[in-house]
């Protein structure tokens, strides 16, 4: 039997606690709502920000196929050592699923190597999400575009680097564009940016959305190939 992939799903686990309407939306957490419907295709466990080691332990990460990370309010908060802990699992093949407003996490912005800033509005609009890449696997299954009639709006300028693969791209109410599904690959790991996700908004029980994580999940796992050697080296040939 195949042994299922291990998908940890980490989120800062605070705008639940301090905000009523987000309380009411995601009475599980925003980790609940986005790692319940995996659960039935693979391993699934959840760390949040107050956790020891913000539940991101040597264990718990090198247990951890993908990561799928979301915060917002708390980025400065996240120990510069577990960044690097999760910067080195990604770079040794773990997948990285990096949500919404965790475009200003440091993990995010040390993959990048950029400021990753951008425009933003809170103003109810509709966005509209346009797949560019229609033959890509994380839009298996996904139509022209889809809708979600509220959420934040993001912006362009996006201050990320040129995409390695541009997946949707969308628009909003108030006529702003926005490079919505991004990936990168960084070392032996892949990284998957997604928009949508404001915590004041369903977004994440909205079935396009999963069905792009889910497929995003496949996208991002690691390969079987063994990690590259490096250093010194004895020659393959002999030398004269």
């Amino acid at each position: 039997m195949t042994q299922l992939l291990t998908v940890t799903v980490w989120n800062e686990y605070r705008h639940e606690h301090r905000n009523p309407t987000v309380a009411n939306i995601y009475p599980k957490g925003i980790h609940g709502a986005i790692g319940e419907p995996l659960e039935a295709n693979y391993r699934v466990q959840y760390a949040t920000l107050d956790m020891p080691e913000h539940g991101l332990t040597e264990q718990v990460l090198n247990d951890t196929d993908v990561l799928i990370w979301w915060g917002h309010m708390a980025h400065g908060e996240v120990s510069d050592e577990v960044v690097e802990r999760v910067y080195n699992r990604v770079m040794h093949g773990m997948g990285l699923i990096v949500l919404h407003s965790g475009h200003f996490s440091k993990i995010f912005k040390k993959l990048m190597g950029t400021s990753c800033d951008l425009k933003w509005r809170e103003a109810n609009d509709k966005e509209r999400l346009w797949v560019v890449a229609p033959g890509h696997p994380i839009v298996e299954g996904i139509g022209e575009y889809f809708e979600l009639p509220e959420e934040e709006m993001y912006g362009e300028h996006f201050d990320i680097p040129q995409p390695d693969e541009l997946v949707l791209v969308s628009w909003f109410t108030g006529g702003e564009v926005f490079r919505s599904g991004c990936c990168y690959k960084r070392g032996m790991g892949k990284v998957f940016y997604f928009r949508p996700g404001h915590e004041t908004y369903p977004t994440y029980y909205n079935e396009n959305v999963l069905r792009i994580i889910r497929n995003a999940v496949e996208w991002t796992k690691p390969s079987t190939r063994p990690y590259p050697s490096y250093g010194n080296a004895q020659p393959i040939e002999p030398l004269n």
